[in-house]
């Protein structure tokens, strides 16, 4: 059966804890070196994928060259959260009444939205759409490495857990360009940033 790794981007410009980083927000040097450190990567993949968003496509795009590996697929379903225009840009301190009143009822209202912004149902539901995509796509080419976000990853690995995944996922840890193997029941396997 092949596998599925998952890798966070690297370190982009902008980056402070609780940021809702704007889209176009590009690796830095910092994120590139941190991609760089994440290799060599399990000899068992043999292609990439990656989210169309600028830090997670320059992480897949740098492994690429590193390995030699082929980016098979580029797909919006491997995208970060849709936060609200509102918050993009803004850490906690700063962000708005609208938002702010959102945050307090998300969980107990999933589909609700705040203006713009993607609902914990919706990105749910893309994250099961995404496992699927990347099950399907794993048995077509054998293993591969998917190149995403925090909060989609976070949602990716608690399937089972339906929209509240979303606060759970946002109250772990998953370090910049450290990689996990996706479990085949939808939960995480222990990875490490190197594996040796």
């Amino acid at each position: 059966m092949a596998d599925i790794w998952l890798i966070r981007h690297g370190a982009y410009a902008g980056h402070r804890p609780g940021l809702h980083a704007p889209l176009g927000a590009a690796l830095t040097a910092e994120g590139r070196q941190q991609v760089r450190r994440a290799l060599p990567l399990p000899d068992s993949i043999t292609a990439i994928v990656t989210s169309p968003i600028p830090r997670a496509y320059q992480t897949a795009t740098l492994i690429s060259h590193l390995t030699g590996l082929p980016i098979i697929a580029t797909s919006g379903l491997l995208a970060e959260w849709r936060a609200p225009s509102i918050v993009l840009g803004r850490t906690p301190r700063t962000y708005p009444p609208a938002y702010r009143t959102w945050r307090t009822h998300r969980l107990t209202a999933p589909s609700s939205r705040c203006e713009d912004g993607e609902s914990l149902t919706d990105l749910h539901t893309r994250a099961h759409h995404c496992a699927t995509f990347l099950h399907h796509t794993a048995q077509h080419h054998g293993s591969i490495l998917a190149v995403s976000h925090f909060l989609l990853l976070g949602v990716l690995t608690r399937l089972q857990e339906g929209p509240a995944a979303f606060a759970a996922a946002a109250a772990s840890s998953w370090a910049f360009a450290e990689r996990r193997r996706l479990d085949p029941a939808g939960g995480p396997r222990e990875g490490r940033l190197i594996d040796r």
